[in-house]
């Protein structure tokens, strides 16, 4: 059963100023090691950031946004030749627990200057 959904949009571009801006400031507070090796090994790594940043923001909302949650408690796994899954810790899992959360549904794009996820989380 369907027990939580988010959609999210994220402007390429807006991910590209963030990372320039702030450098690892931005990307190790908001990305986990494997994120930020996944998408710095790309030719065009705001694109993929921007990408893991939208499955992150429509994770809040099916998890109908927890307090005390971090960034790096959501991780995006697979990419390239693999589909992508979600691996929650900390508050996010404990949350994701209380809904009775046992599978997320993750789809990621990108085309021009934008990235769009979608996150549906299921239970039993």
């Amino acid at each position: 059963m369907i027990v939580g959904m988010g959609l999210d949009l994220c402007e390429i571009d807006r991910i590209a100023s963030m990372i320039e801006k702030w450098d690892t400031r931005f990307t190790e507070r908001v990305f986990t090691d494997g994120e930020r090796e996944y998408a710095s090994n790309k030719s065009q790594p705001a694109q993929h950031f921007a990408a893991r940043f939208a499955v992150k923001e429509a994770t809040l909302k099916a998890l109908s946004v927890p307090r005390g949650l971090s960034w790096r408690e959501m991780e995006v796994v697979g990419g390239g030749g693999r589909p992508p899954t979600l691996k929650l810790t900390g508050v996010a899992k404990k949350a994701a627990d209380a809904l009775g959360i046992v599978h997320f549904h993750v789809t990621i794009s990108h085309a021009a200057n934008m990235a769009v996820a979608v996150v549906i989380a299921e239970s039993a």
